[in-house]
Parts: C-alpha cells; structure tokens; sequence
C-alpha cells in the first residue's frame, strides 16, 4: 500500500507545482450593469401626424432635449424638438423656421448651453441636391429659431460636412469638415456661426489629411478629435485640436501603437476629457488632462461587424458611457475614469449600417438613449448609480 500512495502522493504535488507555474488564465468578463430603462413617449407636435425621425439628445442645466423631424403621410420632413426637465415627461417646443429648407429641416445635431438648445439642420435642395444647412436656437420664449445663412458659410464648392454641436461657456461650437482639411464654425451666442477652415492646424498639409468626427468645450476653450491620414501611408493616427477662441487651432497628433486609430468622440467629464474611438482591430478610449493625453482601457468585445464603429458617448455623474453597434447586452459600455469599462445592458441592440442613428446624453444619475433603426425611433430613460456594486 505504501508505493500507491506515495505515487498518488507525488501526482498531487506536480499537478499543484503546474497550477502555481502556469499562466493564470484569463480573468473573467465583468456582469453586465443593467440600468432600469424605461420607454419615453413624445408627443406628437401640434398640427402635424406622421411618423418620428428622431436623431439626436442633449442635456444641460436641468434640461433635456430630443431633436429630429416628423415625416407626414406624404413624405416631408418637419423639424421638430421636445424639452424635459425630467426626461419623463416631455414638451414639444414651437419651431420658427426663417427660410424655404427650413419649413422641411431635419434636425440632425443637437447641443446645449445654460439649459437652451442648439441645433444643426438641414434639407437637400437646389440645382445638385446639396444639404442646405441651418442652424436653430432656442430664444427666451421656449421656441427653436432658426438662423439661416449666407450658402459659403456651411455650403459651396469646399463643402464635405457639418457635424455635430457644442455648447459652452464661450458660445457655441460645430465641428465638421471642408475640401481643405477640418473646420470649425464658432458663435458667440448662436444669432450667427463664422467658418474657420483653410488655416494650420486644421487645413490638409504635408503632414496629412485630418477628419474631424467631434467637438466640446474645455475650462480653457474648445477641443476637437478625429483622425489624420498621414502622408505616404494607408493607416490613420488619432488627433486632438485645441483653440482658445476658435480662430486659432493647434493640432496634436496622439502617440500610438503603430495600428490604425481614431477618435470619434470626446466628452467632458470632470476635469478631465475622455474621447472613444478605433485602435487596431477594436475601440479603446483616451483621456486627456490639460494638453496631456494617454491611452485609456479597451472596450473589450465591443461592436459586431465593424468594432471601430462608436454611435455615441456621455458624462454622468459617475463616469462616462459609449454606446456602439452590438447586441443588447454588450452595446453600452461603461467606465468610472476611462480606463476600466465594463457592458451596459441597454433596452435593445444597436444596429449597424449608414441609414441607423444612435444618439445618447446623460446628467446626474440619469441618461438617455435614442435608437433609430431605419423603421422607427425610440427613445429611453434611466436613473441610478452605474457602478458596480
């Protein structure tokens, strides 16, 4: 008996020294967070029936706001926003629009400053079916203006895209693209944006061709994100501009792995900046603090069939959450300093493809996502904490 035993006894002894040799493997995926999302009804704007097309949310101040446009039986589009200060219950708010396109604007872009909303809209039109262009405030009595302009200003033969809204303390900021290179369009008050565009930092050069996706506004002015295509290469490299006022822009090409990356979207959150977008063959987030930037952690899983995909990203008041194309269980994500990011279960999974929106905002302990699908838009709301337990 003494042989198997001391047999048996030395099996037990290699089979513990190969568990504490071995590599560990890996640690397990983080449970899904799972806010209480509930569905948000808006009401049908006075006068008019149809389907929502809904495209984008906002919050600042105590306010929320859902902007997109209603699609009557025949086919045209009316801009339409709703106002909530709970993002319970919602308000219609009155468009005023001030030219031809405006009467049929989709509001595409929405963006928030001391509690009233901005907006970017617009309606193809003319001779080569072009977008024209508007911007839309909301004045002292609730209602949404808007603020033609000039064609040059958002349109003409240098046109590529204007993108998304911000606002701040300095005004309001759009942040888009033109044949030369980035561009920005500033406003001190939204009564009338100027185009900065063809000047260095944002112009095409030998260093490469920029993209910019999105902007905010910082303690010290304003910040853009996207993507420069360098010169004599296939691959992009993330980058950062940064402006005091919006006239004068610095670029700053973000340090790398050597794969392709992007930024795609940046968000306030504290006094910090944190930016979601492409690196190699999925996402991973940067976080900046002043003109120091670093990488942040990776969106582990995240996406379907094209992970470099970011729908959107906010700042609560416990951290910031991105929202991408995948199932319902690993399409939100979310993360106390930018570094450590664990899945958001959301209502519903977020679609892929061109013809899609996804929009998400967030204050406080609440947030608000919108889906659109291509076959109808919905909209939810969620409060509580989103740290894990």
């Amino acid at each position: 008996m003494r042989r198997p035993l001391a047999v048996l006894g030395l099996l037990v002894m290699l089979l513990a020294a190969c568990r504490s040799s071995g590599r560990a493997g890996p640690a397990p995926e983080p449970e899904p967070l799972r806010p209480a999302w509930q569905p948000v009804s808006l009401p049908m704007p006075s006068g008019l029936s149809g389907r929502l097309a809904l495209r984008d949310v906002a919050s600042c101040a105590g306010r929320w706001f859902v902007v997109g446009a209603v699609v009557d039986a025949a086919g045209v589009t009316h801009p339409a926003a709703w106002s909530s200060a709970d993002a319970a219950t919602w308000t219609p708010l009155r468009p005023v629009p001030r030219s031809p396109y405006g009467v049929e604007n989709v509001l595409t872009a929405a963006g928030c400053r001391d509690g009233r909303l901005g907006a970017v809209g617009g309606k193809s039109g003319g001779v080569h079916g072009n977008p024209r262009i508007s911007t839309w405030r909301q004045v002292a009595d609730g209602s949404l203006v808007e603020v033609p302009a000039e064609f040059e200003v958002f349109g003409g033969a240098d046109a590529v895209n204007v993108g998304r809204i911000a606002g701040g303390p300095r005004g309001w900021l759009l942040s888009g693209n033109r044949a030369t290179g980035a561009a920005a369009w500033v406003s001190p008050d939204g009564s009338e944006f100027r185009l900065v565009s063809a000047v260095p930092g944002l112009a095409a050069d030998a260093t490469g061709r920029p993209w910019v996706a999105d902007g905010a506004a910082t303690a010290s002015g304003w910040l853009m994100v996207g993507s420069v295509l360098a010169s004599g290469r296939t691959g992009s490299r993330a980058v950062v501009w940064t402006s005091a006022d919006g006239s004068a822009w610095r670029r700053a090409v973000l340090p790398g792995g050597g794969a392709d990356e992007d930024l795609q979207r940046v968000v306030r959150a504290g006094d910090r900046m944190v930016a979601v977008g492409r690196r190699g063959e999925g996402l991973g987030a940067w976080r900046g603090e002043g003109d120091a930037w670093r990488p942040g952690g990776g969106l582990g899983g995240a996406g379907t069939d094209r992970p470099g995909r970011v729908w959107g990203l906010a700042a609560r008041g416990d951290g910031v959450w991105a929202v991408v194309a995948g199932s319902a269980e690993r399409a939100g994500w979310f993360s106390a300093d930018g570094v450590r990011w664990s899945p958001v279960a959301l209502p519903v999974a977020v679609p892929a493809g061109s013809d899609r929106t996804v929009a998400v905002t967030a204050a406080g302990e609440g947030a608000l996502l919108l889906v659109d699908d291509g076959g109808g838009s919905r909209v939810w709301a969620a409060r509580g904490p989103w740290g894990p337990a």
